[in-house]
C-alpha cells in the first residue's frame, strides 16, 4: 500500500467522521428546535387540598420565600454556568451540572423541608421544586413537600420544561421539569400563571425557557384580597436587560391590583442584589457581572423592598462558581419581599449556612392594614 493509498484512506475516514459529527449536531439543533415550545401566558393554576379560611387585617401571618436549589447545592457544590472573579483577579467558574447523587437530592429536599416546618409559615414561596428531571435524579420534591405540609393548600407552576440539553458534555443537564410551588393556610380564590419576557439567544433560551410568577388571590374579610405573587427571575442576564423588562412586567401588575384597594405581597428570588446588598458582606471575590441592583427607586408609587433586620449580617445567595467558604465566597441577597404599603411587615434573613441550598431563607413576618388608600 502505497503512502499515496494511506493517505487518501485516512483523508476518508476523517470526512467521514466530520460528517457524522455533522449530522450528530445537526439533528440535534433539530430535535431542540422542534421541541421547543414556551407554556402560553396567563393561564390558571390549579389548586389543591384549598382551605376555606379567610384573613382579617390587623392580624399578624408569616411567609417564606426559598429557593431550594433542585435539591443540588450542598456546600461545596459549583454549578457549570456561575461565574465570578477573585480579588486578584483570577477567573473562576463552576464545574457540576447535576446534583452529585439522588440520595443527596433526597437529603437536601428533607433539610429543606426541615427549615421550613420549623420557620412554619402561613405561606411558603418556594423556587426551583423538580418533578421530574435528571439533573435531580428524578427524585418529585414538589410531591416531597406537599406531603410533609398536608393541612396546607398548594399550587405549583412550571417554569422550566425542557428537552434533553446536552450541555456541557461532559455532564449533560438533561431534561428537566421544575416549577414554582406555593402552599398556603388561607383559601386561594384564583391563581394565574403569567410568563416573563425571557431571552431568545442561543443556548440561553433552552435554559431560561419559561420564567414565570405566579399570581394568587386570597379573600380578605373586608372584601379586598391578598394578592400573593411568587416569582423567580433571569439569572444568566448579562447587563440585565431581560430582568428589566420583566420587573417592568410585574411591576404594572403589582400597581394595577394596588390601585384597586389590594393588598400585595410579592415573594420570590428576584435575582438582584436588594437593599444595597451587593458588597456588604466580607469576600474574598469581586461583585461578579450578573449582580444587578433592585432598590425602592425601582419599583412603582406605593411599593417597597422589605429590608432584613438582620441584611448586615446574613446573606440569602453564595455564588456558586466556587465551593461555600465564609469569608471568601461572594454572597449577596437576592431573596425576599416586596409590599404595597397598605401591608405592614417586617424580615428576616434565615441563616441556614446554606447547608441545603445555594439560597438562605427569608422569613416575612406582616399584617394587612384595616385602613386602605
Amino acid at each position: 500500500m502505497t503512502a499515496t493509498t494511506i493517505a487518501k484512506r485516512v483523508g476518508l475516514v476523517i470526512a467521514v467522521l466530520i460528517a457524522i459529527l455533522i449530522l450528530i449536531v445537526g439533528g440535534y439543533v433539530i430535535y431542540l428546535e422542534a421541541t421547543y415550545s414556551r407554556i402560553a401566558d396567563n393561564v390558571d393554576a390549579p389548586v389543591a387540598n384549598n382551605p376555606e379560611t379567610s384573613l382579617e387585617t390587623d392580624h399578624t401571618y408569616t411567609a417564606v420565600t426559598y429557593n431550594i436549589g433542585f435539591g443540588a447545592y450542598t456546600p461545596d457544590y459549583t454549578f457549570f454556568m456561575d461565574e465570578g472573579i477573585m480579588d486578584d483577579g483570577t477567573q473562576t467558574t463552576g464545574t457540576q451540572s447535576r446534583a452529585v447523587s439522588k440520595q443527596s437530592v433526597e437529603d437536601c429536599t428533607a433539610g429543606s423541608i426541615a427549615i421550613l416546618k420549623r420557620l412554619n409559615p402561613d405561606f411558603a414561596l418556594i423556587q426551583e421544586v423538580d418533578t421530574d428531571s435528571d439533573r435531580s435524579f428524578h427524585v418529585n420534591q414538589k410531591q416531597s413537600f406537599i406531603e410533609a405540609f398536608p393541612s396546607d393548600g398548594s399550587s405549583f407552576v412550571s417554569d422550566f420544561h425542557s428537552a434533553f440539553l446536552a450541555y456541557p458534555l461532559t455532564e449533560p443537564h438533561g431534561a428537566v421539569e421544575s416549577g414554582l410551588l406555593t402552599l398556603s393556610r388561607a383559601h386561594i380564590s384564583s391563581a394565574v400563571r403569567r410568563s416573563y419576557p425571557v431571552d431568545g439567544s442561543f443556548p440561553a433560551k433552552y435554559f431560561d425557557l419559561d420564567r414565570c410568577f405566579e399570581v394568587m388571590r386570597i379573600p380578605v374579610q373586608n372584601g379586598h384580597d391578598l394578592v400573593l405573587i411568587n416569582s423567580h427571575m433571569s439569572a444568566y442576564d448579562k447587563g440585565g436587560k431581560i430582568r428589566a423588562q420583566q420587573l417592568a412586567l410585574i411591576g404594572n401588575i403589582m400597581k394595577a391590583e394596588y390601585d384597586t384597594g389590594n393588598y400585595v405581597i410579592c415573594g420570590g428570588d428576584w435575582n438582584h442584589a436588594l437593599a444595597g446588598s451587593e458588597d456588604i458582606y466580607p469576600s474574598k471575590q469581586q461583585v461578579p457581572p450578573w449582580v444587578s441592583i433592585l432598590d425602592d427607586a425601582d419599583l412603582p408609587t406605593g411599593f417597597s423592598i422589605v429590608k432584613a433586620d438582620n441584611l448586615s449580617e446574613v446573606a440569602s445567595c453564595r455564588g456558586c462558581d466556587i465551593p461555600y467558604e465564609k469569608g471568601v465566597t461572594y454572597t449577596t441577597t437576592v431573596d425576599g419581599f416586596i409590599i404595597s404599603d397598605n401591608v405592614q411587615a417586617y424580615a428576616e434573613n434565615i441563616d441556614c449556612g446554606f447547608t441545603y441550598s445555594d439560597h438562605n431563607p427569608v422569613k416575612l413576618t406582616f399584617e394587612l392594614q384595616e385602613a386602605l388608600q
